[in-house]
C-alpha cells in the first residue's frame, strides 16, 4: 500500500484571501503586501543576500557546480552548466508547526 500523502496546493489568489482573513486587510491591500514581500525577497537574493524571517525560515542562494548528466531518452551524456539556485530552509517554529 502506498503511504504517500498528497496535500492541496494553495494558489496565489487563495494565499491573498488567507492573508486578508488573517490580517484584516482588504484583498487588494493583501495582494499588494504579498507582491511587495516577494519582490523584496527576489531583489535581496539577486544581490546575493539571504533573507531570514525568524520563526519562519531563511531564503538564500546556493551555487550548483557544473556536472555531467545523461539524456534519459537517448542515454547520451550532456554537460549541465553551473548555476545559482534559490534555497529555503524552514525555521524551527515552522518545522514544529508542520510536524
Amino acid at each position: 500500500m502506498n503511504s504517500i500523502k498528497y496535500y492541496k496546493e494553495m494558489n496565489k489568489q487563495e494565499f491573498v484571501n488567507a492573508i486578508a482573513s488573517e490580517s484584516g486587510l482588504s484583498k487588494a491591500d493583501s495582494e499588494k503586501a504579498l507582491n511587495a514581500t516577494t519582490e523584496a525577497i527576489k531583489n535581496a537574493l539577486a544581490k546575493g543576500e539571504s533573507v531570514q524571517l525568524i520563526g519562519f525560515g531563511t531564503f538564500s542562494i546556493s551555487e550548483r557546480a557544473a556536472r555531467t548528466g545523461r539524456n534519459p531518452q537517448t542515454g547520451k551524456e550532456i554537460q549541465i552548466a553551473a548555476k545559482k539556485v534559490a534555497k529555503f530552509k524552514p525555521g524551527k517554529a515552522l518545522d514544529e508547526t508542520i510536524n
